[in-house]
């Protein structure tokens, strides 16, 4: 009996979306944002766990739904059924993340099959970048045939930054910015994570600054209009509703509701102004990987992280 691959999706919808097209193999669904929260080098360890667990709680009031999650993993105990691993991610650092912890925990279960990759970003004929869900079948189709064998030189590549964004010195990410490898949006979504550190001089990340701008070009006129602004103009991040919410909620000490509409108050405008560093005012306690937010800042002079005083 031939062997079948094993699909790795970035989701539930991309899932239905393969089985509707009777993609042939096993599908597992990923089901992280580990672009958020603390990490560990070991994927799914205990103490990776409860961490995540912790963290869920904690900044978004989810229960972390184990029981489901082992069972989509368990696939991996049975690779013996499978020809080959197809990972399914986009473009974004949401996706990139979760990518690079997935080939990382194929590494720890020391699986050697073929390991090919599936991204989705620039269409031609499009100005937008497309997320996997997003294409036509045809389109989805002519991916998949296209998909990228993960070489030994990709994958340890991979492991590596994984271990970077798991340890405490993040400015060690830079040499991959500039080394080409199988992984085309890896140099983006890495310079993407750079900057959602504090800026060394307003405080405020690019996402940060980025909802500050829409707040003061366009007429908002509720936070819910705002968070579909901000999930659309958002460049390589890949964040959903719950982490952009949480953002525009971090930043009501820079906006009010006035004739019905969100304008920027004063310290708003002087934070677009760059006049003062609001990093402690934003207060945001949340972890990237191995680092805290708060313990560094972006110094673009010196594209680099700084350690906060």
């Amino acid at each position: 009996m031939n062997k079948l691959p094993l699909h790795i999706t970035n989701g539930n919808n991309l899932t239905s979306y393969l089985n509707e097209l009777s993609i042939a193999g096993d599908k597992l669904t990923w089901q992280e944002m580990l672009c958020e929260g603390p990490t560990t080098k070991t994927v799914y360890s205990d103490e990776f766990l409860k961490s995540r667990q912790t963290f869920f709680d904690a900044f978004y009031d989810i229960d972390l739904n184990i029981e489901e999650i082992s069972h989509e993993l368990n696939k991996l105990n049975n690779i013996t059924n499978y020809s080959e691993i197809i990972l399914w991610f986009e473009y974004d650092l949401f996706c990139h993340i979760n990518l690079l912890a997935v080939i990382n925990l194929i590494q720890q279960k020391k699986i050697t099959l073929p390991l090919y990759l599936v991204c989705s970003g620039r269409i031609k004929g499009n100005k937008t970048l497309k997320g996997l869900s997003e294409l036509l079948p045809e389109e989805l189709l002519k991916h998949y045939k296209n998909k990228v064998l993960l070489n030994q030189e990709a994958i340890t590549i991979a492991t590596s930054v994984w271990e970077i964004y798991c340890g405490k010195d993040h400015n060690l990410l830079k040499p991959y910015i500039i080394k080409p490898s199988a992984f085309m949006y890896l140099s983006t979504c890495l310079k993407a994570h750079l900057e959602r550190f504090p800026d060394l001089k307003d405080g405020l990340n690019v996402l940060e600054r980025n909802i500050l701008k829409i707040i003061n070009q366009y007429k908002i006129t509720s936070k819910n209009q705002l968070l579909g602004y901000a999930i659309n103009y958002q460049g390589f991040y890949g964040y959903g509703d719950l982490q952009l919410l949480r953002i525009i909620n971090n930043l009501s000490i820079f906006y009010t509701v006035e004739n019905n509409r969100l304008v920027l108050n004063r310290k708003g405008h002087e934070a677009l102004l760059g006049q003062q560093n609001f990093s402690s005012e934003i207060n945001d306690t949340i972890t990237f990987g191995g680092v805290k937010k708060m313990s560094y800042q972006f110094c673009n002079a010196q594209n680099k992280l700084i350690k906060s005083v």
